[in-house]
């Protein structure tokens, strides 16, 4: 053990190249573990060689920082790979226990805290549901939420939680009309510090994210990793937001709530203008519904168990799709992504039927000068807000890019 030790301080006179690969440099182990941890997420368990091939860290380096993940439990070592000469290749995962993470979701129409393993899955929740979401009961739920988990999570586990996130619609006091709620209900968010307030009263770190942002981050942390390293995200919830990823890292702009696509006009007729928000969202859905005499409590309870009639559903679905074509193909004219992820509150089948009348609809629209985004579906579904909350504590602690989406 010794000897490793000092191999691996000789190591870090060492300086290679910048950027993408890793630093042998004193005072940089931290960073070159978070690069081990973040490869083996997006490529899953990868034995020693191929770590230091692909970060340019030598073998001894790897091997110290390898070990030093393993003893802190958050790495595990996987089935030998055998067939090769000389001795069998031992590839290392991440370890499902080795760290916790509490994601608060405020939503329009109902609160979510979930709990997340390493891995990203969601081993405990409480959730409940709300006419309008207020500062104080938003804070009564998550103190008594977290206690709920925490008490119910196995002694040993419970110093491994890392945090907790938060997302939310942020400018919560502009959307009382929207709400049908009196704008003195929502005035106490305007001054209100929600992280602050539920720091109090817990020894783990409390960060906030706007919601759609929240969102997108789990898109890129938890998601598909074949997506290409620029792409637009649109979440549809109550109402409708985005997030806008630039070579693999979100981009939430000067106040974190950059890429708000549900204020993209989407018509303007002299001085009226409808936004995608009027026509993507399930706050337009719900008025169709009721418009129609339909009941909409079912659009809140559970994404895979709506109850709504196939005309309504069809009819929304065609408008959203039209709003949405839109409003990607108005941001392709400004960034020259080649992606569009569409994700949301509701069923899968609607979802996929949602993106394949987007993707019609944008091959349908000849825009001379402008290379058309591909449309694919999200792959995280209804949890995308509560896991993205999630990930703000893991990316913070334990991924490269751990200030990609942070908001204080």
């Amino acid at each position: 053990m010794q000897h490793a030790t000092t191999q691996y301080e000789e190591d870090l006179t060492r300086v290679t190249s910048v950027t993408a690969r890793g630093s042998n440099q004193s005072g940089m182990r931290a960073y070159n573990e978070r690069l081990v941890l973040s490869l083996i997420r997006q490529s899953g368990a990868l034995a020693k060689a191929d770590i230091a091939r692909m970060t340019g860290l030598s073998a001894q380096t790897v091997s110290v920082i390898m070990r030093s993940l393993e003893a802190d439990g958050l790495l595990e070592k996987g089935e030998p790979v055998r067939g090769k000469v000389g001795q069998p290749s031992v590839p290392m995962r991440l370890n499902r226990e080795g760290a916790f993470f509490l994601g608060l979701k405020v939503g329009r129409r109902s609160l979510d805290l979930v709990l997340t393993d390493f891995l990203g899955q969601v081993v405990d929740r409480v959730q409940e549901k709300h006419a309008y979401p207020a500062p104080d009961r938003v804070v009564e739920f998550a103190h008594k939420a977290i206690g709920q988990i925490l008490d119910r999570l196995p002694p040993e586990h419970r110093n491994r939680v890392a945090g907790l996130g938060i997302a939310m619609p942020f400018q919560l006091w502009d959307w009382a009309e929207a709400l049908s709620v009196a704008p003195s209900e929502m005035a106490g968010w305007r001054d209100f510090d929600i992280a602050a307030t539920i720091r109090e009263r817990f020894d783990f770190p409390v960060y906030l994210s706007n919601d759609a942002s929240a969102a997108c981050g789990a898109e890129l942390v938890f998601g598909d990793q074949t997506k290409p390293r620029d792409f637009l995200f649109f979440f549809i919830g109550f109402f409708v937001g985005g997030g806008l990823v630039l070579d693999n890292m979100l981009y939430t702009g000067r106040t974190g709530n950059a890429a708000a696509l549900g204020s993209v006009p989407i018509r303007i007729t002299g001085t009226t203008t409808k936004q995608l928000v009027d026509v993507a969202s399930l706050a337009a859905l719900e008025k169709t519904v009721l418009v129609h005499g339909g009941e909409s409590n079912s659009l809140w309870d559970d994404p895979e168990s709506w109850s709504v009639a196939e005309e309504t559903l069809n009819s929304w679905t065609e408008e959203a799709a039209n709003g949405l074509a839109c409003a990607a193909l108005s941001s392709a004219c400004l960034i020259d992504f080649e992606c569009v992820v569409v994700d949301g509150w509701m069923p899968a089948r609607v979802r996929a039927d949602l993106v394949e009348r987007v993707q019609q609809r944008i091959d349908a629209i000849a825009l001379p000068g402008v290379q058309a985004p591909q449309i694919r579906a999200g792959s995280i579904g209804g949890d995308a807000r509560a896991l993205g909350a999630a990930s703000l504590p893991l990316s913070e602690r334990f991924l490269v890019d751990r200030n990609a989406f942070l908001k204080g």
